[in-house]
This record gives structure tokens, sequence and C-alpha cells, in this order.
């Protein structure tokens, strides 16, 4: 399955149209301060009047699946009021014109655009949140016809760590203890979505999207080895234990028990709830990390490591550890380091400890420094270069017995990319944000030839035919 992928806030628009009403996002992005250069989404691509012109560059794209997300507050504006039709028509208005383009849609419910009334209410660190993302799954399922397949929650590591414990995201939150809350209720909202669809429509898959992640010690030292095992545990383990498990790390719980309420909010019943079987799971990645023990700055230096302050990184005191760079890497314009070898790695890992089911990479890409040339084109050969790495990559793991099943590009289109507003670019086509005008960059022409071959052209030659 070969696809993109976008999400709600990032491209609609539209924020006050048709019965919508605010999201977290809406009320972080318009507080001074949050966002680069004050930057907002609401008109971002303006996906929500133009969708029938992006639905075109997906049919001229080639893609099998689209992935995209749908907007809570679309749907329930009150949250426990009736479900609101003009919401609902808009959607079924996209999945109609995917199916009459033979693309296959691949809705998100949840992709971080909490309504703002359930946040006034304690919003993901509270249990009430779980039930009402139960009910909005619920109506969502039954209002919309021609979804064969659909995920629950885009990258809830996100939504709890960025969101909750680090005030990077909505609602900009500083409270570890409540994004560890978070974590579990986001986890028990995903286990009741699912029970609830399979009460409704027992013939549709289900899955749940994790970024999950590799991080590698910086040396053998016992006590870099001991923070990138924590690391591991906030990042992978406290999400894919539960998941197919049925319990939490207990180093993670503990680790936790100082910064209440933590994993005390866990009632009877939650893990049987969270671990009810998925038929796939999704897999955000975009590189891999290096940590090293609290306070280990001289040592990483002597390693060869750069140490510094990287203000596009969150803390991470979470993890008792310090993180740092490797030099020389080549990184993206967001200053992730690039190293594709790892996604063959988790994926690997994922197959041999936890679960074979039907795997797809569900984002992955790269921001670059694009723009567009004298005579109108939009040449990203590092984006190129990136993904073939990866596709390479994916190819390994599956020679490795990886079920892998589909990949997507994170994203179709250039877009509102969080606290960094606008000024990031991860799209394979350019967005003019004063006109809304669509340029296809070399990258979305390359990735159309690797779909209609199923295969990837020689690098030299695909690098060379964007010049």
């Amino acid at each position: 399955m070969w696809g993109t992928a976008t999400a709600a806030y990032q491209i609609e628009g539209a924020v006050a149209e048709d019965g919508r009403t605010p999201s977290i996002w809406d009320t972080f992005s318009h507080h001074s301060g949050r966002v680069v250069n004050g930057d907002t989404g609401d008109v971002a691509c303006d996906h929500y009047h133009r969708y029938e012109e992006d639905l075109d560059l997906l049919a001229d794209l080639g893609v099998t699946a689209y992935r995209f997300s749908i907007a809570w507050p679309r749907i329930h504006p009150d949250v426990t009021g009736p479900a609101n039709e003009a919401g609902l028509d808009f959607y079924k208005r996209l999945i109609a014109g995917l199916h009459e383009r033979n693309i296959t849609p691949l809705p998100t419910m949840y992709h971080w655009d909490l309504p703002q009334s359930l946040e006034d209410k304690g919003g993901w660190a509270t249990r009430e949140t779980s039930f009402r993302f139960a009910d909005y799954a619920a109506t969502v399922l039954e209002r919309l016809e021609g979804i064969e397949k659909w995920t629950t929650f885009n990258e809830p590591w996100t939504s709890a760590w960025l969101g909750y414990a680090y005030g990077h995201h909505a609602p900009g939150r500083e409270d570890i203890g409540a994004a560890a809350a978070a974590t579990h209720h986001l986890l028990l909202a995903h286990g009741l979505g699912v029970e609830a669809a399979r009460s409704l429509v027992p013939e549709v898959e289900i899955g749940l999207t994790l970024n999950l992640g590799v991080l590698r010690s910086g040396t053998n030292e016992q006590v870099d080895l001991d923070a990138t095992w924590r690391g591991d545990g906030n990042q992978n383990r406290i999400w894919l234990d539960p998941l197919f498990r049925g319990s939490y790390p207990e180093d993670m719980v503990k680790l936790y028990e100082a910064h209440p309420p933590g994993f005390s909010v866990v009632q009877e019943g939650d893990l049987a709830t969270i671990s009810s079987p998925i038929d796939f799971l999704g897999v955000n990645f975009y590189g891999p990390g290096t940590i090293m023990g609290e306070g280990r700055e001289l040592e990483a230096r002597m390693a060869g490591y750069n140490v510094g302050p990287r203000p596009e990184a969150p803390p991470v005191n979470h993890l008792a550890g310090l993180g740092v760079e490797t030099p020389g890497r080549p990184k993206t314009a967001m200053e992730w380091e690039i190293d594709a070898t790892a996604l063959r790695e988790l994926l690997v890992r994922i197959k041999d400890e936890y679960t074979t089911i039907p795997l797809y990479i569900t984002e992955n890409g790269a921001a670059f420094n694009d723009y567009v040339a004298v005579d109108g084109k939009v040449r990203d050969p590092q984006r190129i270069q990136y993904l073939d790495e990866h596709l390479e990559a994916c190819l390994g793991a599956i020679d490795d017995g990886v079920n892998l099943q589909g990949y997507f590009i994170w994203s179709l289109l250039d877009n509102f990319e969080w606290g960094f507003g606008y000024s990031r670019r991860f799209g394979i086509v350019w967005i003019d944000y004063d006109t809304g005008r669509r340029i296809p960059k070399s990258t979305f022409h390359w990735y159309s030839g690797v779909i209609a071959n199923n295969a990837l052209p020689p690098l030299d030659e695909a690098i060379a035919a964007t010049r």
C-alpha cells in the first residue's frame, strides 16, 4: 500500500466554519510566543475549500491510499451534544472523492486537536476524556461510510509528553505527573475506541500509530546505558508493553511515582481494554537519538559528541539523561539526524519482541529548505535521497521477515508544522501560503514513479533528474 499523509489542523483551515469549535491548537497557536512567527492554522493550506484540487494531486501521484485525520471539533462541537452534520458532510465528500479516484481512505480519529471544552475539564489528564473519545469515534464510524481501515490515535507520546510535560505542544502544560496520567488515558481511549468499533462495524480493520524510536547509548558506561533504557521505556516500552503484553513496564511505573498522579490513575480492567487486539500497527519514524547520563556533558564531548542547547528538541528530564548529537551525521531542517539503518532496526525489534501483525510506515519524511527556482520548479534532491534510504531500510526489514504492508510519506503538502508554524516544509507539494498555489516538487514526480513501478530507481539517476 503506497500512500501519503496529512492532518486536519495542519491543512484544513476554516477553523470557525460550518459549526467547528476551537481545539486546543486553536487556543495554543493564538497565544503569543507559542508558535514561530505567531503562525496559526486558521487558514493553513485551505484544504477545507480546496480538497478537490488536493484529491486530484493524489490521483496524479498514483497513491493507493491516503492517510488523513478527522477533526474532532468538526464532528462534536459541543462534545456531548448531537453530531455536527456540516462537519460530517465534509468528510463524506472527501471519502467519496477518494473512492472515485480508487484511493483507499485511511482516517485517523485523533491527530492532536482535542476540543478546547474538554481541555477545560482537564483534558487527557482526566479519565472522562477517554470515554468522550469512544463516543466520538463511534459517531464517525456510524455516520461515515466507505471506511475499511482506520487508526485511533496518531503519536499519543507527542500528545502526552510534548503537550502535558514540556509545553512545546498544545495545551502547553508542564506537569510530568499529568503527562504520565495522559499516557494512560490516551491508551485507555484507544482501547475503548476499539471496543466500540468492534461492536458497531466488526469487519473494519483498526490500528494505532505510534512514533517509536531507536535510542542508542553514547558509550558502554552503565550510567549511559541506564539513561538510554529509561528513554526507551518512555518512548517505546510504555506504549508497546500495555498494547501487546497487557502491562506497563515496572521501571516506568516506579519512575513516575515521584510525579503524581502518574500511573496511580490505572483502574482494574483498564489494561485488558488497552490490549484489545488490533489489526495493524502504524509506525512513524524520522530518525534515531543518542542518550548519555545526566550531567555527562564533559564525557559526551570526550566521546566525540556535540553537546549544546537544541531548541527544536524537548528536554529529557523524563529520562534523567542527556541527548547528544553525532558530529558529521547529515541532518534535516528540523536538526534531526538522518540514519535509515535505525528504521530497519526498529521494525525488526517490533517483530522479534512484540507482534507479527501487519505494520505500516504511517509517516516517514523530512523537512528541508525548499524554494521555488526561477523556472518555477521546486527541486528537492535531499528529500529524494532521504526517502530512498528509508525505503531501502524497509526492503531490508521485509527480508528480515517483518510483515510490512505499506508506506506513507509525510507529507502530501507543506503545512502548519505545529510549534514551527510555516517555517518548516515537509511536503512533496510546495504551498504558497499567500495564494494557496500548489507546486509538485521533484520528490512528487520521483515517488509517482516508485509507486507505478513498485520499485526504486537508481539513486544517482533520480538525483540527476532534479538538476
